[in-house]
Protein backbone atom coordinates (compact mmCIF):
# COMPACT_ATOMS: atom_id res chain seq x y z
CA UNK A 1 0.00 0.00 0.00
CA UNK A 2 1.63 3.43 -1.09
CA UNK A 3 2.58 6.08 1.70
CA UNK A 4 0.03 8.68 2.65
CA UNK A 5 1.68 12.51 2.33
CA UNK A 6 0.02 15.62 3.46
CA UNK A 7 2.26 18.81 1.89
CA UNK A 8 0.84 21.90 3.62
CA UNK A 9 2.35 24.98 1.58
CA UNK A 10 2.62 27.62 3.38
CA UNK A 11 3.43 25.81 6.44
CA UNK A 12 4.88 28.95 8.52
CA UNK A 13 1.81 30.58 8.46
CA UNK A 14 -1.29 31.80 10.70
CA UNK A 15 -3.66 28.97 9.30
CA UNK A 16 -1.14 25.97 9.87
CA UNK A 17 -0.14 26.77 13.67
CA UNK A 18 -3.47 28.28 14.65
CA UNK A 19 -5.94 25.18 12.81
CA UNK A 20 -4.08 22.84 10.68
CA UNK A 21 -1.39 21.45 13.20
CA UNK A 22 -3.67 21.51 16.16
CA UNK A 23 -6.37 19.42 14.54
CA UNK A 24 -3.45 16.66 13.30
CA UNK A 25 -1.81 16.86 16.67
CA UNK A 26 -5.37 15.86 18.12
CA UNK A 27 -5.66 13.37 14.96
CA UNK A 28 -1.83 11.73 16.32
CA UNK A 29 -3.31 11.46 20.06
CA UNK A 30 -6.69 9.19 18.41
CA UNK A 31 -4.67 7.36 16.82
CA UNK A 32 -6.02 8.70 13.33
CA UNK A 33 -2.83 10.22 12.12
CA UNK A 34 0.08 7.83 12.82
CA UNK A 35 0.79 6.53 9.58
CA UNK A 36 0.52 10.35 7.50
CA UNK A 37 3.97 11.74 6.67
CA UNK A 38 3.27 15.61 6.83
CA UNK A 39 5.42 18.10 5.20
CA UNK A 40 6.07 21.66 5.45
CA UNK A 41 6.73 24.05 2.50
CA UNK A 42 7.14 27.92 2.62
CA UNK A 43 9.43 30.11 1.91
CA UNK A 44 11.68 30.65 4.99
CA UNK A 45 14.90 29.66 5.37
CA UNK A 46 14.56 27.08 8.04
CA UNK A 47 15.95 23.92 9.38
CA UNK A 48 14.10 20.90 9.78
CA UNK A 49 14.80 20.73 13.76
CA UNK A 50 13.54 25.23 13.97
CA UNK A 51 10.19 23.96 12.28
CA UNK A 52 9.28 21.30 14.00
CA UNK A 53 10.41 23.82 17.16
CA UNK A 54 8.29 26.32 15.69
CA UNK A 55 5.34 23.96 15.44
CA UNK A 56 5.73 22.30 19.09
CA UNK A 57 5.61 26.02 20.51
CA UNK A 58 2.53 26.81 18.05
CA UNK A 59 0.67 23.64 19.76
CA UNK A 60 1.68 24.28 23.19
CA UNK A 61 0.04 28.16 22.87
CA UNK A 62 -2.97 26.41 20.35
CA UNK A 63 -4.13 23.01 22.33
CA UNK A 64 -5.47 23.59 25.73
CA UNK A 65 -4.75 20.22 26.46
CA UNK A 66 -1.37 19.75 25.44
CA UNK A 67 0.85 17.38 26.71
CA UNK A 68 4.53 17.86 26.05
CA UNK A 69 5.32 13.89 25.46
CA UNK A 70 3.27 13.70 23.05
CA UNK A 71 3.66 17.06 20.83
CA UNK A 72 7.40 15.99 21.05
CA UNK A 73 6.34 12.46 19.29
CA UNK A 74 4.35 14.35 16.97
CA UNK A 75 6.61 16.70 15.97
CA UNK A 76 9.30 14.47 15.69
CA UNK A 77 7.86 12.84 12.34
CA UNK A 78 7.77 16.51 10.84
CA UNK A 79 9.45 17.53 7.56
CA UNK A 80 10.16 20.87 6.24
CA UNK A 81 11.75 21.71 2.94
CA UNK A 82 12.22 25.50 1.58
CA UNK A 83 11.25 26.81 -1.53
CA UNK A 84 8.99 29.34 -3.58
CA UNK A 85 5.85 28.74 -5.31
CA UNK A 86 7.72 27.95 -8.85
CA UNK A 87 8.02 24.25 -10.48
CA UNK A 88 11.48 24.38 -10.64
CA UNK A 89 11.83 24.28 -6.23
CA UNK A 90 8.45 22.71 -6.22
CA UNK A 91 10.50 19.43 -7.96
CA UNK A 92 12.38 19.04 -4.52
CA UNK A 93 9.03 18.02 -2.70
CA UNK A 94 8.62 14.90 -5.37
CA UNK A 95 11.91 13.72 -4.27
CA UNK A 96 10.66 13.59 -0.96
CA UNK A 97 7.62 12.09 -1.33
CA UNK A 98 5.99 8.84 -2.37
CA UNK A 99 2.55 7.82 -3.00
CA UNK A 100 -0.45 9.70 -2.61
CA UNK A 101 -0.37 12.86 -1.28
CA UNK A 102 -2.60 15.39 -0.42
CA UNK A 103 -1.67 18.96 -0.91
CA UNK A 104 -2.84 21.80 1.23
CA UNK A 105 -2.87 25.23 0.17
CA UNK A 106 -2.41 27.37 3.11
CA UNK A 107 -1.77 30.77 1.25
CA UNK A 108 -3.15 33.89 1.03
CA UNK A 109 -5.70 33.68 -1.43
CA UNK A 110 -3.92 35.68 -4.37
CA UNK A 111 -1.45 32.75 -4.70
CA UNK A 112 -3.91 29.85 -4.97
CA UNK A 113 -4.29 30.02 -8.86
CA UNK A 114 0.01 30.29 -8.82
CA UNK A 115 0.32 27.46 -6.64
CA UNK A 116 -2.17 25.02 -8.21
CA UNK A 117 -0.33 25.87 -11.49
CA UNK A 118 3.20 25.64 -9.94
CA UNK A 119 2.39 22.06 -8.32
CA UNK A 120 1.07 20.55 -11.56
CA UNK A 121 3.97 22.33 -13.75
CA UNK A 122 6.17 20.33 -11.39
CA UNK A 123 4.53 16.74 -11.54
CA UNK A 124 2.90 16.18 -8.53
CA UNK A 125 -0.19 16.24 -9.58
CA UNK A 126 0.32 12.91 -10.87
CA UNK A 127 1.27 9.60 -9.38
CA UNK A 128 2.34 6.54 -10.85
CA UNK A 129 0.71 4.78 -7.48
CA UNK A 130 -1.74 6.22 -5.38
CA UNK A 131 -3.56 9.74 -5.98
CA UNK A 132 -3.03 12.92 -5.66
CA UNK A 133 -5.52 15.87 -4.51
CA UNK A 134 -5.62 19.68 -4.13
CA UNK A 135 -7.21 21.38 -0.96
CA UNK A 136 -7.94 25.08 -1.35
CA UNK A 137 -9.25 26.81 1.75
CA UNK A 138 -11.70 29.99 0.91
CA UNK A 139 -12.15 32.51 -0.39
CA UNK A 140 -12.27 31.24 -4.05
CA UNK A 141 -12.17 34.58 -5.71
CA UNK A 142 -13.79 37.85 -4.85
CA UNK A 143 -16.39 37.63 -7.33
CA UNK A 144 -17.69 36.15 -10.19
CA UNK A 145 -15.19 37.21 -12.92
CA UNK A 146 -12.04 36.28 -10.56
CA UNK A 147 -13.71 32.97 -9.24
CA UNK A 148 -13.95 32.08 -12.77
CA UNK A 149 -10.29 33.03 -13.75
CA UNK A 150 -9.13 30.69 -10.58
CA UNK A 151 -11.25 27.87 -11.84
CA UNK A 152 -9.23 28.45 -14.89
CA UNK A 153 -5.72 28.30 -13.00
CA UNK A 154 -6.03 25.44 -11.44
CA UNK A 155 -8.46 23.24 -13.57
CA UNK A 156 -5.40 24.00 -15.97
CA UNK A 157 -3.39 21.07 -13.60
CA UNK A 158 -5.81 19.30 -11.46
CA UNK A 159 -8.84 17.81 -12.51
CA UNK A 160 -12.17 18.68 -10.67
CA UNK A 161 -12.79 15.20 -8.60
CA UNK A 162 -9.09 15.88 -7.21
CA UNK A 163 -9.82 19.71 -6.05
CA UNK A 164 -11.25 19.94 -2.82
CA UNK A 165 -12.92 23.34 -1.62
CA UNK A 166 -12.46 23.36 1.72
CA UNK A 167 -15.23 25.53 3.78
CA UNK A 168 -14.89 24.28 7.74
CA UNK A 169 -18.84 25.52 8.17
CA UNK A 170 -19.32 21.75 6.33
CA UNK A 171 -17.21 19.62 8.66
CA UNK A 172 -19.04 21.18 12.10
CA UNK A 173 -20.97 18.35 14.16
CA UNK A 174 -24.13 20.76 13.99
CA UNK A 175 -24.32 20.93 9.96
CA UNK A 176 -23.52 17.24 9.58
CA UNK A 177 -26.35 16.12 11.98
CA UNK A 178 -28.68 18.73 10.19
CA UNK A 179 -28.60 16.48 6.97
CA UNK A 180 -28.77 13.72 9.59
CA UNK A 181 -31.70 14.86 11.16
CA UNK A 182 -33.34 15.96 8.33
CA UNK A 183 -33.33 12.48 5.95
CA UNK A 184 -33.11 10.05 8.60
CA UNK A 185 -36.19 10.83 10.80
CA UNK A 186 -39.45 10.60 8.72
CA UNK A 187 -41.50 12.24 10.66
CA UNK A 188 -39.98 15.35 9.55
CA UNK A 189 -40.05 15.06 5.77
CA UNK A 190 -44.29 15.88 5.82
CA UNK A 191 -43.69 19.11 7.69
CA UNK A 192 -40.59 20.23 5.91
CA UNK A 193 -42.27 22.98 3.61
CA UNK A 194 -44.19 26.08 2.60
CA UNK A 195 -47.08 24.45 3.81
CA UNK A 196 -45.85 24.08 7.84
CA UNK A 197 -42.88 26.47 7.41
CA UNK A 198 -43.02 30.76 8.07
CA UNK A 199 -39.58 31.21 7.30
CA UNK A 200 -36.00 30.58 8.24
CA UNK A 201 -33.02 32.37 10.18
CA UNK A 202 -29.50 31.85 9.84
CA UNK A 203 -27.48 33.76 12.16
CA UNK A 204 -24.00 33.78 12.70
CA UNK A 205 -23.15 36.80 14.81
CA UNK A 206 -19.51 37.64 16.37
CA UNK A 207 -18.69 39.25 18.91
CA UNK A 208 -14.99 39.50 17.82
CA UNK A 209 -13.77 42.66 15.90
CA UNK A 210 -10.93 41.83 12.90
CA UNK A 211 -8.47 41.01 15.22
CA UNK A 212 -5.15 39.83 13.10
CA UNK A 213 -7.29 39.53 10.10
CA UNK A 214 -7.17 43.35 9.06
CA UNK A 215 -5.42 43.28 5.72
CA UNK A 216 -7.97 40.15 4.63
CA UNK A 217 -10.91 41.65 6.34
CA UNK A 218 -11.05 45.40 4.59
CA UNK A 219 -10.63 43.75 1.41
CA UNK A 220 -13.51 41.27 1.83
CA UNK A 221 -15.98 42.30 4.14
CA UNK A 222 -18.33 40.62 5.67
CA UNK A 223 -21.08 39.56 2.49
CA UNK A 224 -17.52 37.75 1.13
CA UNK A 225 -15.62 36.79 4.75
CA UNK A 226 -19.50 34.85 5.96
CA UNK A 227 -22.35 35.19 3.58
CA UNK A 228 -20.84 33.85 0.60
CA UNK A 229 -19.18 31.18 1.98
CA UNK A 230 -20.62 29.74 5.52
CA UNK A 231 -23.94 30.89 5.25
CA UNK A 232 -25.03 30.27 1.57
CA UNK A 233 -23.96 26.47 2.54
CA UNK A 234 -25.86 26.10 5.37
CA UNK A 235 -28.93 28.10 3.08
CA UNK A 236 -28.44 24.76 0.83
CA UNK A 237 -28.09 22.03 3.50
CA UNK A 238 -31.02 23.52 5.00
CA UNK A 239 -33.48 23.73 1.68
CA UNK A 240 -31.99 21.07 -0.28
CA UNK A 241 -34.14 18.22 -1.56
CA UNK A 242 -33.65 14.72 0.45
CA UNK A 243 -30.83 12.70 -1.34
CA UNK A 244 -31.99 9.83 -3.37
CA UNK A 245 -28.54 8.14 -1.52
CA UNK A 246 -25.83 10.13 0.10
CA UNK A 247 -23.21 9.83 -2.80
CA UNK A 248 -21.13 12.79 -2.42
CA UNK A 249 -21.87 14.10 -6.36
CA UNK A 250 -25.77 13.08 -5.51
CA UNK A 251 -25.62 15.60 -2.60
CA UNK A 252 -23.77 18.45 -4.04
CA UNK A 253 -25.86 18.32 -7.34
CA UNK A 254 -29.18 19.35 -4.98
CA UNK A 255 -27.00 21.96 -3.13
CA UNK A 256 -26.79 23.61 -6.39
CA UNK A 257 -30.23 23.27 -7.28
CA UNK A 258 -31.20 25.21 -4.45
CA UNK A 259 -28.74 28.10 -5.70
CA UNK A 260 -30.50 27.54 -9.40
CA UNK A 261 -34.09 28.00 -7.63
CA UNK A 262 -33.12 31.16 -5.78
CA UNK A 263 -34.47 34.48 -7.06
CA UNK A 264 -31.90 36.64 -8.11
CA UNK A 265 -30.82 40.19 -6.71
CA UNK A 266 -31.84 43.07 -9.29
CA UNK A 267 -30.87 46.87 -8.46
CA UNK A 268 -34.80 47.07 -7.17
CA UNK A 269 -34.65 44.20 -4.64
CA UNK A 270 -31.12 45.00 -3.10
CA UNK A 271 -32.59 47.95 -1.62
CA UNK A 272 -35.59 45.58 0.58
CA UNK A 273 -33.41 42.21 0.26
CA UNK A 274 -29.88 43.23 1.80
CA UNK A 275 -28.81 45.11 4.47
CA UNK A 276 -25.24 46.07 5.40
CA UNK A 277 -23.75 47.83 8.39
CA UNK A 278 -20.19 49.03 9.58
CA UNK A 279 -19.81 48.70 13.89
CA UNK A 280 -18.77 52.05 15.93
CA UNK A 281 -17.19 52.04 19.49
CA UNK A 282 -19.25 50.21 22.24
CA UNK A 283 -19.11 47.75 24.92
CA UNK A 284 -19.04 44.07 24.88
CA UNK A 285 -19.48 42.44 28.28
CA UNK A 286 -17.18 44.66 30.28
CA UNK A 287 -14.88 45.51 27.60
CA UNK A 288 -15.04 49.21 25.76
CA UNK A 289 -14.15 48.39 21.80
CA UNK A 290 -13.24 51.03 19.37
CA UNK A 291 -15.20 51.82 16.15
CA UNK A 292 -14.21 49.74 12.86
CA UNK A 293 -12.57 52.58 11.65
CA UNK A 294 -10.44 53.01 14.26
CA UNK A 295 -9.06 49.37 14.93
CA UNK A 296 -5.26 49.01 13.66
CA UNK A 297 -4.82 48.18 10.21
CA UNK A 298 -8.43 49.83 9.10
CA UNK A 299 -8.10 52.80 7.13
CA UNK A 300 -9.95 56.10 8.91
CA UNK A 301 -12.32 56.26 5.93
CA UNK A 302 -13.02 52.65 5.11
CA UNK A 303 -17.12 51.47 3.90
CA UNK A 304 -15.78 47.94 4.52
CA UNK A 305 -19.04 46.20 6.16
CA UNK A 306 -19.25 44.90 9.09
CA UNK A 307 -22.56 42.97 8.92
CA UNK A 308 -24.64 41.84 6.07
CA UNK A 309 -27.88 40.55 6.08
CA UNK A 310 -29.67 38.49 3.02
CA UNK A 311 -33.42 37.51 2.50
CA UNK A 312 -33.53 34.75 -0.24
CA UNK A 313 -36.60 33.07 -1.30
CA UNK A 314 -36.58 30.21 -3.63
CA UNK A 315 -38.73 29.35 -6.72
CA UNK A 316 -39.84 25.88 -6.20
CA UNK A 317 -42.99 23.87 -5.20
CA UNK A 318 -41.26 23.04 -1.41
CA UNK A 319 -40.30 26.45 -0.64
CA UNK A 320 -42.16 29.10 -2.95
CA UNK A 321 -43.28 31.89 -0.54
CA UNK A 322 -41.07 31.16 2.51
CA UNK A 323 -38.05 33.95 3.19
CA UNK A 324 -34.44 32.84 4.13
CA UNK A 325 -32.79 35.21 6.17
CA UNK A 326 -29.21 35.10 7.01
CA UNK A 327 -27.11 37.92 8.53
CA UNK A 328 -23.82 37.80 9.84
CA UNK A 329 -21.92 40.29 11.58
CA UNK A 330 -18.85 40.92 13.89
CA UNK A 331 -18.69 43.14 17.04
CA UNK A 332 -22.21 41.77 18.01
CA UNK A 333 -24.14 41.28 21.42
CA UNK A 334 -23.77 37.28 21.59
CA UNK A 335 -21.99 34.36 19.24
CA UNK A 336 -25.31 32.57 19.39
CA UNK A 337 -25.06 31.10 16.01
CA UNK A 338 -27.62 29.21 15.05
CA UNK A 339 -30.31 27.93 11.59
CA UNK A 340 -33.75 28.63 13.03
CA UNK A 341 -36.89 27.09 11.43
CA UNK A 342 -40.33 28.47 12.41
CA UNK A 343 -43.49 26.79 11.80
CA UNK A 344 -46.36 28.07 11.21
CA UNK A 345 -48.97 28.97 13.84
CA UNK A 346 -52.02 26.75 14.73
CA UNK A 347 -55.07 28.23 13.21
CA UNK A 348 -57.08 27.64 16.85
CA UNK A 349 -57.31 28.92 20.54
CA UNK A 350 -56.57 27.10 23.01
CA UNK A 351 -59.06 25.80 25.47
CA UNK A 352 -57.67 28.49 28.03
CA UNK A 353 -58.01 31.11 25.12
CA UNK A 354 -54.78 31.79 24.41
CA UNK A 355 -53.09 31.50 20.94
CA UNK A 356 -50.66 28.79 20.80
CA UNK A 357 -46.93 30.29 19.87
CA UNK A 358 -45.06 29.43 16.92
CA UNK A 359 -43.02 26.33 17.00
CA UNK A 360 -39.52 26.87 16.66
CA UNK A 361 -36.55 24.05 15.60
CA UNK A 362 -33.10 25.65 16.27
CA UNK A 363 -30.40 23.95 14.88
CA UNK A 364 -27.55 25.86 17.73
CA UNK A 365 -24.01 26.59 16.24
CA UNK A 366 -22.36 27.82 19.29
CA UNK A 367 -21.82 27.96 21.77
CA UNK A 368 -22.97 24.51 22.54
CA UNK A 369 -23.53 22.50 19.68
CA UNK A 370 -27.60 21.34 20.43
CA UNK A 371 -30.96 21.05 18.86
CA UNK A 372 -33.89 22.43 20.73
CA UNK A 373 -37.85 22.13 19.87
CA UNK A 374 -39.54 25.10 21.19
CA UNK A 375 -43.47 23.97 22.20
CA UNK A 376 -45.98 24.80 23.87
CA UNK A 377 -47.52 22.61 27.05
CA UNK A 378 -49.57 22.38 29.77
CA UNK A 379 -48.66 23.68 32.85
CA UNK A 380 -48.68 21.76 36.11
CA UNK A 381 -51.76 22.33 38.40
CA UNK A 382 -55.26 21.85 38.33
CA UNK A 383 -56.34 25.12 35.97
CA UNK A 384 -55.82 24.44 32.55
CA UNK A 385 -52.65 27.24 31.50
CA UNK A 386 -50.24 26.53 28.85
CA UNK A 387 -46.56 27.81 28.48
CA UNK A 388 -43.77 27.34 26.24
CA UNK A 389 -41.01 24.96 26.99
CA UNK A 390 -37.92 23.98 25.15
CA UNK A 391 -36.98 20.77 24.48
CA UNK A 392 -33.15 20.59 23.90
CA UNK A 393 -30.68 17.57 22.87
CA UNK A 394 -27.28 18.67 23.23
CA UNK A 395 -24.45 16.91 20.69
CA UNK A 396 -21.72 16.80 23.29
CA UNK A 397 -22.01 13.53 24.68
CA UNK A 398 -19.94 12.05 27.99
CA UNK A 399 -16.95 10.70 27.71
CA UNK A 400 -17.38 11.16 23.45
CA UNK A 401 -14.05 11.86 21.86
CA UNK A 402 -14.05 15.37 20.45
CA UNK A 403 -13.13 16.56 16.85
CA UNK A 404 -13.33 19.92 15.03
CA UNK A 405 -14.18 21.06 11.77
CA UNK A 406 -10.72 20.78 10.30
CA UNK A 407 -10.25 17.72 11.83
CA UNK A 408 -13.11 15.78 10.02
CA UNK A 409 -12.38 17.38 6.88
CA UNK A 410 -8.81 16.62 6.78
CA UNK A 411 -9.54 12.75 7.65
CA UNK A 412 -12.42 12.95 4.88
CA UNK A 413 -9.98 14.32 2.43
CA UNK A 414 -7.77 11.88 2.75
CA UNK A 415 -10.21 9.10 2.83
CA UNK A 416 -11.70 10.96 -0.39
CA UNK A 417 -15.02 11.77 0.67
CA UNK A 418 -15.95 14.87 -1.29
CA UNK A 419 -19.32 14.88 0.59
CA UNK A 420 -18.46 18.21 2.44
CA UNK A 421 -16.46 19.93 0.12
CA UNK A 422 -17.45 21.86 -2.76
CA UNK A 423 -17.56 21.92 -6.11
CA UNK A 424 -16.96 24.53 -8.67
CA UNK A 425 -20.69 25.16 -10.29
CA UNK A 426 -21.64 25.72 -6.40
CA UNK A 427 -19.09 28.70 -6.10
CA UNK A 428 -20.15 29.42 -9.00
CA UNK A 429 -24.10 30.04 -8.27
CA UNK A 430 -23.74 31.79 -4.82
CA UNK A 431 -21.28 34.25 -6.54
CA UNK A 432 -23.92 34.52 -9.47
CA UNK A 433 -26.55 35.51 -6.58
CA UNK A 434 -24.02 38.12 -4.78
CA UNK A 435 -22.45 40.00 -7.54
CA UNK A 436 -25.43 42.18 -7.99
CA UNK A 437 -25.31 42.82 -4.19
CA UNK A 438 -21.71 43.75 -4.87
CA UNK A 439 -21.98 45.77 -7.11
CA UNK A 440 -24.92 48.02 -5.92
CA UNK A 441 -22.43 47.95 -2.35
CA UNK A 442 -19.70 49.47 -4.18
CA UNK A 443 -21.20 52.80 -3.74
CA UNK A 444 -22.55 54.68 -0.62
CA UNK A 445 -21.78 53.55 3.07
CA UNK A 446 -23.08 51.24 5.39
CA UNK A 447 -25.35 51.86 8.26
CA UNK A 448 -23.21 52.07 11.35
CA UNK A 449 -24.51 50.28 14.68
CA UNK A 450 -22.77 49.89 18.25
CA UNK A 451 -20.29 47.43 19.25
CA UNK A 452 -22.24 44.95 21.36
CA UNK A 453 -25.93 45.84 19.96
CA UNK A 454 -28.17 43.44 17.87
CA UNK A 455 -26.96 45.17 14.32
CA UNK A 456 -28.09 47.93 12.19
CA UNK A 457 -31.94 49.14 12.31
CA UNK A 458 -31.84 48.65 8.67
CA UNK A 459 -31.52 45.13 8.78
CA UNK A 460 -35.60 45.04 9.43
CA UNK A 461 -36.46 46.36 6.47
CA UNK A 462 -35.76 42.46 4.53
CA UNK A 463 -38.59 41.18 7.06
CA UNK A 464 -42.10 40.57 5.74
CA UNK A 465 -44.76 41.47 7.91
CA UNK A 466 -45.35 39.51 11.30
CA UNK A 467 -41.64 38.46 11.26
CA UNK A 468 -38.94 39.34 13.59
CA UNK A 469 -35.69 38.59 13.86
CA UNK A 470 -34.59 36.12 16.61
CA UNK A 471 -32.23 38.72 19.44
CA UNK A 472 -28.85 37.97 19.01
CA UNK A 473 -28.59 38.93 22.71
CA UNK A 474 -30.26 36.43 24.40
CA UNK A 475 -31.95 33.62 22.23
CA UNK A 476 -32.80 31.19 24.85
CA UNK A 477 -34.60 33.67 26.86
CA UNK A 478 -36.47 34.44 23.55
CA UNK A 479 -37.28 30.65 23.23
CA UNK A 480 -39.71 30.78 26.64
CA UNK A 481 -41.65 33.86 25.79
Amino acid sequence: MPDTNLVILGATGDLTQRLLMPALYRLYRLGYARDLKITGYAVEDWSEQYFRDHIRKALHTFVPDYRADEGQAFCAGLDYITGSLEAGQMKEIGHRIKGSALFYLALPPPLFGTAAMALGEAGLAQASEGWRRLVVEKPFGTDLASAEILRKQIHSQWAEENILRIDHFLGKETTQNLMVFRFANRFLEPLWNSAHIAQVQISCPETLGVEHRAAYYDRAGALRDMLQNHLMQLFCLTAMEPPSSWDAEVLRDHKVEVLRAAVPFNEHTVCSWAARGQYTGGRIGSEEVPAYRQEPGIPGDSNTETFAALRFEINNWRWQGVPFYLRSGKRMASNCSEIAVQFRQVPDALPDGKIAPSNWMIFRLQPQESLNLVATAKKPGMEFATHTVVLTASYAQENAKEFSAYEQLLMDAIDGNCSHFLRFDEVEWAWRLLDPVLRAWSKGSPEEYAAGSEGPASQNHLLIPGHEWRPVTDPHKRDLL
